[in-house]
């Protein structure tokens, strides 16, 4: 991904050169000149093509983004209850990502949701120790983490 857009960018001052115009406008248009270029070359560049990474890592920060905000009503409704009847648990996540960078991913984004803790990674990186402020059912915090955090960062580091 680094590669191309370093590639994109090269095209784009070379533009801007040739042309003999340094305004906003025409570095643009050498923007997207270079763009499809680098969509053309994209069979000889390492890695997919880098608008494909940028789009999913976007999706990503959007559904990480809904889940931080349906995690923060729902550690409200905790709070602005007058009895405490929340059911604090640990439990086990099996994931199936495989790269430390993705574990390390989807660890902090567990960690950065209200309400949730990761505690640690076991030794064969195939689950996660979660502590969550409010557990209801095993099957149900762990089919919220597959479907949305954990399929996304897998998305992210397809290649």
């Amino acid at each position: 991904m680094a590669v191309q857009i370093l590639v994109n960018l090269i095209l784009t001052i070379f533009w801007l050169f040739l042309t003999g115009s340094y305004t906003i406008n025409n570095f643009i248009l050498g923007y997207l000149f270079g763009l499809l270029l680098v969509f053309i070359m994209r069979g000889i560049l390492p890695g997919r093509f880098y608008l494909i990474t940028i789009y999913k890592i976007l999706k990503l920060f959007f559904v990480f983004l809904v889940e931080l905000v349906k995690a923060n009503i729902d550690v409200i409704r905790i709070i602005i209850k007058p009895t405490i009847n929340n059911a604090p648990a640990f439990f086990t996540y099996h994931t199936d990502l495989k790269t430390d960078w993705q574990i390390a991913l989807l660890s902090n984004l567990i960690t950065l949701t209200p309400g949730t803790v990761v505690l640690g990674v076991s030794d064969d990186r195939t689950k996660i120790y979660i502590h969550a402020i409010d557990f209801s059912t095993k099957e149900e915090e762990v089919e919220s983490i597959k479907s949305s955090l954990e399929k996304v960062v897998r998305e992210v580091g397809e290649n």
